[in-house]
């Protein structure tokens, strides 16, 4: 509805300033023709002595708006105005005036059905965007078929977002990456390297490993000389013989050799590569690394390798089993309540329940804080 009235207006400005030009433009024929004719030969000498300026020092003409061209084709059919036209070719006025005569008989001869309603196009917009497989075919299929909505595909084409427009995207016989990692979320995991200075300027490398359904961190490890044996070795601690994950997902980093993909074959898993320079595609696991920089290693200086592995532990721990996350619902990924008798639901929503309390548990020094309803003793 926005967009329309912005088209009106925009249609309703052009047509005043076009009909105010000619107005003035008539205006001025009108005072010249009531002037002596030596007057009027003189001023054309003159303004023609300026254009001649202009055309000696080779001064480009600005673009013309549509209210100009249409005075000019207009002016031109009362004399001979090929000696006169300077800004253009004489092949581009005769354009213009091809261009108005084209839209004349086109807005004169208007023909054809009446668009569909607006909820009714909006409906198809919608259907190509969220299924970038689907032709026109299938999307009046769908419509006829359980919407009861009776339109034809060579209707559905004409409604057809542009390529341009998100809706209208590069179409694909293959699923979008978001539509794979939505569809095995709760198969699929991702790993990563992060690096982290010391106090002595020391180089360590963290590896991670998170399970993208749930978002929970199955493993970390620290190390100052990251190989693929010892990638490897952390993928073996990292899955069970019984786990139930199909695909990893890493970038193109040289420790993830073939051998390391080819390896992880028997424990069940197919190696993901990401696209060359493409980090979005393991976006869960580059935006955990954010997080951990952000919640943990921002605030810390490591004194040593020790030192942050065990500051990693309690982050990691405090990640999992405490920290909503709002992908989740909110929820946490590590279903680690404790089996105690929960507090009696309160009946209104901004109360906290009578019979419970309010307990706090500190995190990384207190950086972080965890905090739970505990029933208190009646």
């Amino acid at each position: 509805m926005f967009r329309l009235a912005r088209s009106v207006s925009h249609l309703l400005g052009s047509f005043v300033r076009l009909a105010g030009d000619l107005t003035l433009d008539g205006l001025r024929f009108l005072g010249a023709t009531l002037r002596a004719r030596s007057a009027v030969s003189a001023e054309i000498l003159f303004l023609r002595k300026q254009l001649a300026v202009y055309q000696e020092h080779q001064v480009r003409p600005r673009r013309l708006t549509d209210s100009a061209r249409f005075s000019l084709v207009l002016w031109s059919r009362l004399f001979d105005w090929k000696e006169a036209l300077v800004i253009v070719k004489p092949e581009t006025l005769i354009g213009w005036h091809g261009k108005g005569f084209k839209r004349f008989w086109k807005w004169k001869c208007r023909v054809g059905r009446p668009r569909l309603p607006e909820n009714i196009r909006q409906l198809i917009v919608r259907r190509v965007g969220e299924n970038p497989t689907w032709g026109e075919e299938r999307v009046a299929a769908e419509l006829s078929v359980k919407l009861r909505i009776l339109v034809s595909p060579r209707t559905v084409r004409s409604y057809w977002p542009s390529p341009s427009s998100p809706q209208g995207a590069r179409r694909t016989s293959s699923q979008h990456w978001r539509t794979f990692i939505h569809n095995h979320a709760e198969s699929l995991v991702a790993c990563d390297f992060l690096a982290a200075v010391t106090a002595r300027f020391r180089v360590l490398y963290v590896f991670v490993v998170m399970e993208v359904g749930n978002r929970e961190i199955l493993h970390y490890n620290v190390t100052a000389h990251p190989t693929a044996s010892w990638t490897l070795q952390q993928f073996r601690e990292a899955f069970p013989s019984d786990h139930n994950y199909r695909f990893l997902i890493h970038d193109r980093d040289s420790i993830f050799s073939t051998e390391v993909d080819d390896e992880l074959k028997s424990f069940g898993l197919k190696a993901v590569r990401t696209p060359v320079q493409a980090p979005k595609a393991n976006a869960f696991c580059e935006r955990l690394i954010g997080t951990v920089w952000r919640e943990c290693l921002d605030y810390v200086i490591p004194l040593s390798e020790k030192h942050l592995r065990k500051t990693l532990r309690e982050w990691v721990t405090h990640y999992n089993q405490g920290r909503p996350h709002s992908a989740l619902g909110p929820g946490i990924p590590a279903d680690t309540k404790k089996q105690l008798q929960q507090p009696t639901p309160c009946t209104r929503r901004h109360e906290l329940p009578a019979d419970s309390r309010i307990t706090t548990r500190e995190v990384l020094g207190g950086l972080h804080h965890e905090y739970e309803l505990e029933r208190t003793a009646a």
